[in-house]
C-alpha cells in the first residue's frame, strides 16, 4: 500500500557546480561538481522523505544518468520505481557565480520517449494499490501528449486518489480540464489558465476562481515565490505569507512546497494549515544552500511560525472567502 506515488516523465540528473566570475568565452574553472537526482516528482519524493514521510518515486529512465538517479535515490533511501526507456535521461547544469551569488539553470530538453514506454509507465501506476495523492510533476519530454492528464485524471479516479499536477503550459491547462484535484501554477501560468495577461495581487484570487468555475479542478494554490501562495476554492481564499528569510537558492523550493503540502494533506491536515506547512517547505528550501531541498528542522521552525496567524473573513465577488492576512 502506498499513499503517495509521484511520476516524474522528465527526470533529470542536476549537475551543480561554481565558477569565480561567469564570463564569455573564457575557459571557467569550476568547483567538485555536485550530482543530485531532479525532475519535478522526484524532487517532491525526496522532499517528502526528508520530512519524515514515504512516497514511492515512478520516473522514465535511460542511459548512466538515469542509473545514476536510481543510485542517488537509493542513498536517500527514497523508494522508487523505474520504467526503463531507449533514450538517454538527461542532465541539468546548475552553476553558481561566487562573485554575484547569482544562480544559473540550464535546463536540458530530455530524450523523445515512445508511446510504449510512456503507456509502461501509466500501466505500472495502474498496478500499484492504495493510492490517496497520485503527484504528477515537472515539464514532459518528447513524445509524451499533454493529454496524457485525461488518462492520469481517469487512473486517479478508478482508484479513488487524488489527482495533484504542478507543471505548466498546454499541459497545465489539460490538467484541470481533466479535473485534476489539486494545481500549483504560478502568476505567469495563472494567468494562461485564465486567459488574463496581467495578474497581481489584487486579482490573483478572481483570477484562480475564474478557472475553478469552468471546470472539474478543485483547489489552485498560487505559488508566488517571496510572498507565499494563495489558496483558492470554491468556498475559500487563504492567503500565507512566509516569514522574511535571506534566501540562498531557489532551486528546488516549488518541488519542497508540494511535497510538504501533499504529506501534510496526507496525514489529514486542513488545506489551509496544509498549504501553510508547504510554504514553509518551500521557504526552508530557499535557505538551503545550492540544490537542496527543504530540512525539516527548518521547515518545522517556519511552520509553528505561521500556523497560527489569524485569517480574516472578506468577500471576493459577492462570496465569502477566507483571506489570511
Amino acid at each position: 500500500m502506498t499513499a503517495i506515488v509521484t511520476i516524474t516523465f522528465n527526470p533529470a540528473l542536476d549537475v551543480n557546480t561554481s565558477v569565480q566570475d561567469m564570463m564569455p568565452e573564457k575557459k571557467l574553472k569550476c568547483s567538485d561538481p555536485v550530482h543530485e537526482p531532479g525532475g519535478g516528482g522526484i524532487n517532491v519524493a525526496r522532499a517528502i522523505k526528508k520530512l519524515g514521510g514515504e512516497a514511492l518515486a515512478v520516473y522514465l529512465s535511460g542511459g548512466d544518468a538515469g542509473k545514476k538517479i536510481t543510485a542517488l535515490l537509493s542513498a536517500e533511501s527514497v523508494s522508487s520505481l523505474v520504467i526503463p526507456i531507449k533514450g538517454v535521461t538527461r542532465q541539468n547544469l546548475i552553476i553558481l557565480d561566487r562573485s554575484s551569488n547569482g544562480q544559473y539553470l540550464f535546463d536540458m530538453p530530455g530524450p523523445l520517449v515512445s508511446e510504449a514506454e510512456w503507456r509502461g509507465c501509466l500501466n505500472a501506476v495502474d498496478q500499484i494499490s492504495g493510492i490517496d495523492y497520485l503527484v504528477v510533476s515537472g515539464s514532459l519530454p518528447n513524445g509524451v501528449r499533454p493529454d496524457i492528464f485525461f488518462e492520469l485524471a481517469d487512473i486517479a479516479r478508478r482508484k479513488h486518489a487524488k489527482l495533484v499536477v504542478d507543471t505548466a503550459g498546454e499541459a497545465l491547462q489539460l490538467a484541470v480540464r481533466a479535473g485534476a484535484y489539486l494545481v500549483k501554477p504560478n502568476l505567469k501560468e495563472l494567468g494562461l489558465l485564465a486567459g488574463e495577461r496581467n495578474i497581481t495581487g489584487e486579482n490573483v484570487a478572481d483570477a484562480a476562481r475564474k478557472v475553478l468555475q469552468g471546470s472539474a479542478c478543485q483547489v489552485i494554490v498560487v505559488s508566488m515565490g517571496s510572498k507565499g501562495a494563495l489558496l483558492v476554492t470554491k468556498d475559500e481564499c487563504v492567503k500565507v505569507v512566509p516569514p522574511a528569510v535571506t534566501p540562498l537558492s531557489t532551486v528546488g523550493a516549488g518541488d519542497s512546497l508540494v511535497g510538504g503540502l501533499v504529506l501534510a494533506l496526507s496525514k489529514n491536515m486542513t488545506l489551509a494549515d496544509a498549504v501553510k506547512f508547504g510554504v514553509a517547505c518551500g521557504t526552508s528550501a530557499t535557505i538551503s544552500p545550492g540544490a537542496e531541498l527543504c530540512r525539516k528542522v527548518d521547515a518545522d521552525r517556519l511552520y509553528n511560525m505561521i500556523k497560527d496567524k489569524p485569517v480574516t473573513s472578506i468577500s471576493l465577488n459577492g462570496a465569502p472567502h477566507q483571506l489570511d492576512l
